[in-house]
């Protein structure tokens, strides 16, 4: 699969799931650019308060399309975190590569997150959280929810607030080939399943 196109259907999921108005905040990766995809449905949803990004020099890839593709609508994406006029916080700071505790702006930003007092939907896995172990660094965020996408990660049992797991078209076989069984039936009652 096409990693835009997984990131192109990871936005739209996480968008349909967001249902007030929302401040996305984003990192300088592939769950970035989850992000940025959600923030383009939740505008013309007229759900998108701001767009914040720790580092848009440094995005690349999909991530960097997704980030041209809001400036081309007229979307601002700002260097400085804006949660002022959002209800809830969409967290796309860190996916599932990070090993070590945030450091610098993005360790910042997540604390700021956790002062703010709002409610915190976290993109596959609340950033600060070790996807492989489980273990949840300093900082991390507090979610309130998570959409994981694909497949639930480790750790999210414990630090994922209300999780709910989100199709967003990985065939059957790609699990397979990498030795994870997943039930042929788990999304036939639908694309948003919750643990």
């Amino acid at each position: 699969m096409d990693v835009e196109w997984l990131m192109e259907a990871a936005g739209w999921q996480i968008a349909r799931f967001v249902r007030q108005r929302a401040a996305v905040v984003c990192g300088v990766g592939n769950n970035a650019g989850d992000g940025l995809a959600a923030a383009r449905h939740l505008d013309r949803w007229g759900r998108l308060a701001s767009v914040s990004c720790v580092d848009a020099g440094r995005l690349k890839g999909p991530a960097a399309r997704q980030l041209e593709a809001l400036r081309k609508i007229g979307i601002e994406v700002g260097d400085a975190l804006d949660l002022e006029d959002a209800d809830v916080i969409v967290d796309a700071i860190f996916g599932t590569g990070l090993s070590r505790a945030p450091e610098g702006k993005f360790a910042e930003w997540i604390e700021a997150i956790n002062r703010s007092g709002k409610s915190v939907i976290a993109v596959d896995v609340p950033s600060g959280l070790d996807a492989d172990t489980g273990v949840a660094y300093s900082p991390a965020v507090r979610a309130s929810a998570t959409v994981t996408l694909g497949l639930p990660k480790a750790g999210l049992d414990k630090f994922g607030g209300r999780v709910v797991v989100a199709d967003i078209g990985v065939p059957l076989d790609a699990y397979a080939a990498v030795g994870v069984n997943v039930p042929a039936d788990l999304y036939a009652h639908g694309e948003l399943i919750p643990l």
